[in-house]
């Protein structure tokens, strides 16, 4: 392949999602990746979640877990009905991610951002 050969890939469109578009879908929401981190060593109940996320609201955050749940990244159990208590879990293709997220993390420690 030549070089022009090799631009002309990386130019190219690909077909719609592409993989980079729908990764980003899944995971580049606001808050999508750092609940995934918070959920990475146990389940986790709302309220604390929403305590560690300083700056995100209830409604937001309640948003973003309705759609990662939606996705297949995190489960949700009830623990309660009356007062209503859940915890939310990171599911294994959830899991899959955490790769990913800890590569982010190394890269942006070592750029000091």
């Amino acid at each position: 392949m030549t070089a022009r050969n090799a631009k002309d890939d990386t130019d190219a469109p690909c077909e719609l999602p592409c993989p980079i578009e729908r990764s980003m879908r899944m995971i580049g929401g606001k808050w999508t990746a750092s609940v995934l981190w918070h959920l990475k060593d146990g389940p986790v109940r709302f309220n604390e979640l929403s305590r560690l996320l300083t700056g995100a609201s209830k409604k937001i955050l309640s948003q973003r877990l309705s759609e990662m749940e939606e996705n297949g990244l995190i489960t949700r159990h009830v623990i309660s009905e009356k007062p209503i208590a859940v915890t939310y879990e990171i599911s294994p293709f959830g899991q899959s991610v955490l790769g990913i997220l800890e590569d982010l993390k190394s890269w942006a420690e070592a750029q000091e951002i």
